[in-house]
């Protein structure tokens, strides 16, 4: 770990830990949700059975009435290796329910949620096992995920760092960014967590991972592998956030930050209601995420989008925040309104603000792959 993330981890409170290796074979259950995935599903289930030395692997494959080859391929692979067991739905019940059936049939000590379309890297299970066997505080462990489409890149398995993160300190960082950092196949939970915090929630179908993770941290520490990877993410034409959530459109902002804000009110009015700062910390989330959403409104004016949906925007930005002209983000685009929509060269708060804008993502996204936070 160079000087400058090991200075950054530790400004945020992160303690730093050389790996440890197991002297104990641990159970780790991996959970395999799958809807039309057959295509994918035998890579995924080798990457968790192959080359994860150190661990006892149990896979869990929960098939939501695929309407493609999922259930036979699914079968096969079951019948070919005992580790490997089938719950098939008899009728859709959608992915909330497929991950909890999948959850709560988990008897390892250590679970993986785990997308059929999606891979670990070499090792991934056994370095998430030895963290969370020497670190009993911690319930949940994450690395980097990395993004792909088509061939899979190489990975770095070897080396890297530990950062124990206090719950409330990874939680606050959470509250302040107002972003998830963990993007799924890359998280490893303690299943006594789980079962103490209960399982995905049906009404967040969308944040329903990053309201898993703030509720974890509500209760127990937080661990990132700094320096390796641990998970490939898979992007295609029928990836479910592209196709149920609108990614990468505005309507699919909409529902990010909608979710995102439900997501922290659910945690502070459910396990995170005994926390000594919880209100203070709501208030930040709300802070936050009330500026993110005028923030996109701005980005829009800047733009000159004029079919961009800001009543919708604005209307979210009313619920969450009591007085959203009041703040700062609501006082730029009260004067962009003034000075009327148009491209960018019409307003002179646009440099300025594009600037702070970029260096903010870019000091983000640093964060996140090197220590991540």
């Amino acid at each position: 770990m160079d000087i400058l993330t090991r200075t950054a981890a530790k400004l945020a409170n992160g303690r730093i830990e050389e790996p440890r290796a197991l002297n104990r074979i641990a159970r780790v259950t991996v959970v395999v949700p799958c809807y039309n995935y057959g295509r994918y599903l035998r890579q995924c289930v080798e990457s968790v059975t192959l080359n994860q030395p150190g661990v006892d692997v149990e896979v869990i494959i929960v098939d939501d009435r695929s309407t493609d080859d999922s259930a036979y391929v699914a079968r096969s692979i079951q019948d070919a290796d005992k580790r490997v067991h089938l719950i098939a739905h008899k009728q859709n019940k959608g992915h909330i329910a497929t991950y909890n059936d999948g959850l709560e049939a988990a008897t390892g000590e250590f679970v993986l949620l785990l997308s059929a379309d999606d891979l670990v890297t070499p090792g991934a299970l056994t370095r998430a096992a030895e963290f969370l066997a020497a670190e009993p505080s911690v319930g949940l462990v994450y690395g980097n995920a990395i993004h792909f489409h088509g061939e899979l890149p190489e990975s770095r398995i070897a080396g890297g760092s530990w950062i124990v993160w206090p719950g409330v300190d990874w939680l606050r960082i959470r509250c302040r960014s107002g972003f998830n950092t963990i993007t799924s196949p890359e998280a490893v939970m303690r299943t006594a967590v789980l079962r103490e915090i209960g399982n995905y929630r049906a009404d967040l179908p969308h944040a329903g991972d990053f309201e898993m993770w703030l509720r974890t941290s509500a209760v127990s520490d937080i661990g990132f592998l700094a320096g390796v990877d641990q998970a490939y993410y898979r992007h295609h034409a029928t990836n479910m956030n592209k196709q149920d959530f609108g990614s990468g459109t505005a309507l699919g902002q909409l529902i990010d930050l909608k979710q995102r804000w439900q997501s922290f009110e659910a945690v502070f009015s459910g396990v995170g209601s005994g926390l000594e700062e919880g209100p203070q910390l709501l208030e930040l989330a709300r802070s936050t995420i009330a500026r993110q959403v005028l923030e996109r409104i701005n980005y829009a004016h800047a733009k000159g989008w004029r079919d961009f949906p800001t009543t919708e925007f604005e209307a979210l930005a009313r619920e969450i925040h009591h007085s959203p002209a009041s703040t700062r983000a609501g006082k730029v685009l009260a004067k962009r309104r003034h000075d009327g929509t148009g491209r960018l060269p019409a307003h002179a708060l646009w440099p300025a603000w594009a600037v702070r804008w970029r260096l903010e993502e870019w000091c983000r996204r640093w964060r996140r792959g090197q220590i991540g936070v």
